[in-house]
């Protein structure tokens, strides 16, 4: 299993419009950026992720898991474009702010923190179970 991090403006796409969308899951679509979408390519259904609130939150308030592997992105005709389906699997209990992903040493080479501008990155199974401990959340 392989770990990530989906980054949305919750004025967009919120945790809790995630998590309505049930067993069902959701298309992680509308990415245009070829380094995230390759990064969709590589996961693989049950793969694990969190999902990040940006904006003005800028924390992780969720668990998701990868429930469909990449395919054409419905939201438009390029086949350049492709996304994963994700569905909500748990709220972080504290959610895990940004400032304290940068306060945290152990954290200094995660990519939120080195590419903070990427809509969908890895997560490495150190920084998983960091952040999952911060959050109150069983790795």
């Amino acid at each position: 299993m392989r770990y990530w991090l989906f980054k949305s403006e919750p004025s967009t796409w919120s945790w809790a419009q995630q998590v309505a969308k049930g067993e069902v899951g959701e298309e992680w679509d509308g990415v245009r950026n070829y380094q995230a979408r390759n990064f969709m390519r590589e996961m693989a259904v049950g793969d694990r992720g969190f999902f990040y609130h940006s904006q003005k939150e800028k924390s992780v308030v969720g668990i998701i898991e990868v429930c469909a592997a990449a395919h054409q992105d419905s939201t438009t005709d390029d086949e350049r474009w492709e996304c994963v389906d994700i569905k909500a699997i748990a709220p972080v209990p504290k959610p895990v702010t940004l400032a304290m992903i940068k306060d945290d040493p152990r954290l200094t080479e995660m990519a939120l923190v080195k590419s903070s501008r990427l809509s969908v990155q890895p997560v490495t199974a150190e920084e998983w179970a960091i952040v999952c401990e911060m959050g109150g959340v069983k790795p």
